[in-house]
């Protein structure tokens, strides 16, 4: 028989995995943007080709929502397992078909119309993946680190992200270009198979869950008429998770190459720094938010995003390095804190029958809107105002919507969750350990089937 922490360590890397694919994705797409543009689109000029892939890349996005509510649905009413093996499956199997998809000379239009269909399947799989992670994570977390394991989601995501770049990275230092623009960019997409098959096998070896009481209606359905409210909330309160992260490590390693003509690798290497400073942040507002609260580390998060966007914003414009990583780094602090509390805030705040499709249609109306526009306002700011500070403004905005979001919520890192399939006896003995009543508190899962 395994202990709890065996199963809270299976917990934490099955919660994790599919969030590094998809984001592992996610950056060798970005990296290697031109190569599949050459590839998918020969018969375009380069702009063109360029334009067409990240068309294809904001698909993709778009297609979140309906991931979410497809993938919440079979979360909320067939369990967590079944959903989060279903959506490393649409990430891996995709991800793998881009690395072996004949290219234009090849195939004709057929190339350009198979990269479109399988980022689709890949964005149904993303607007599933990131809440059902969350979900799961935190239904399974000790008692009193709730805010922890959800913040593991955004920390995988960020691996994800260092990984895929660290790949993309080394693959251009150590092969002569002309081969990585013919075949070496496969590589990266082929090797994914990997992650999702190591993912697929540890999920399938997790205990199934089920709720006591489902949704009278199909999730979707009770979700939109008993609970639209809480999803405009997690809506309001997700935008500056959206905002802020696409503006910096998006946006930006752009406007470094063509603002402050950084070299590709200068960029890159700054982007990089910043991102992985993320995940201390996390690890640090996920224990504050398991002592203190979810909403004092949140508002905080926000309140400094909204007085400082402008300065940090003006060092980040600057034609130094190392004034555009500071700036880069000190966002990374209330990105971070914020991002870490913001799973177990949406998590606790929702009914455990309708839990993972209000959390995903919340969290990917969003991101798939706020998201994919985010960089293309930047710009769009930039080149109507004349002032490259301007995108501070929708920094600013977003923690101004955020904040008034969060104070709606109520304070819940000290509720029992319903819905949590935590040992009750270990939750008696820490109670008592500290000195509290023990409140046993019924699971509002089902055990089912699965080994743990």
């Amino acid at each position: 028989m395994q202990t709890h922490q065996q199963t809270t360590g299976r917990a934490i890397g099955a919660g994790m995995i599919g969030n590094v694919l998809e984001w592992y994705d996610f950056a060798i797409y970005g990296f290697f943007a031109v190569e599949i543009g050459r590839q998918f689109f020969s018969n375009e000029s380069p702009i063109a080709q360029l334009l067409a892939t990240f068309g294809i890349f904001a698909i993709g996005y778009l297609m979140r929502p309906i991931g979410g509510v497809l993938i919440g649905h079979v979360s909320d009413h067939f369990g967590r397992r079944t959903a989060l093996v279903a959506s490393i499956t649409a990430m891996a199997v995709p991800t793998f078909l881009i690395g072996v998809l004949p290219a234009y000379e090849t195939i004709g239009v057929l190339a350009p119309i198979g990269l479109t269909v399988l980022r689709m399947l890949q964005g149904l799989s993303l607007g599933g993946e990131y809440p059902s992670s969350m979900v799961f994570l935190i239904e399974r977390a000790p008692e009193g680190r709730r805010g922890l394991m959800g913040s593991l989601a955004s920390i995988g995501a960020v691996t994800g992200l260092l990984l895929g770049s660290s790949v993309g990275a080394l693959l251009a230092a150590v092969m002569p270009a002309e081969a990585l623009a013919d075949w070496g960019w496969r590589l990266p997409f082929i090797a994914g198979l990997g992650i999702g098959l190591m993912g697929n096998l540890l999920r399938r070896h997790i205990a199934e869950t089920l709720p006591e009481r489902k949704a009278e209606r199909a999730p979707i359905v009770e979700t939109l008429r008993e609970h639209w409210r809480l999803v405009a909330r997690i809506a309001a309160a997700a935008s500056f998770n959206a905002v802020p992260f696409y503006l910096l490590f998006v946006f930006l390693v752009s406007s470094m190459q063509i603002v402050d003509g950084f070299a590709p690798a200068t960029a890159l290497k700054i982007n990089s720094l910043s991102m992985a400073a993320l995940i201390p942040f996390n690890l640090l507002g996920a224990w504050l938010s398991d002592r203190y609260g979810r909403k004092p580390v949140m508002l905080t998060a926000a309140a400094l995003g909204l007085v400082t966007a402008w300065p940090l914003f003006w060092l980040m414009n600057q034609p130094v390095p190392a004034l555009v990583l500071s700036g880069q780094l000190a966002a990374a602090v209330f990105i971070g804190l914020f991002s870490a509390v913001m799973p177990a805030l949406f998590v606790e705040a929702t009914p455990a029958h309708v839990r993972c499709t209000a959390v995903a249609l919340g969290y990917n109306l969003c991101l798939g809107i706020l998201g994919g526009l985010t960089p293309f306002a930047a710009t769009l700011i930039v080149e109507k105002s004349g002032n490259h500070l301007a995108p501070a403004f929708l920094i600013m905005g977003a923690a101004a919507i955020a904040f008034v979001a969060v104070l709606t919520f109520k304070e819940t890192y000290r509720m029992p969750l319903p819905g949590s399939v935590v040992d009750p006896r270990s939750s008696r003995k820490r109670e008592r350990s500290r000195g509290q009543p023990a409140t046993a508190q019924r699971p509002a899962y089902a055990m089912i089937s699965g080994r743990s």
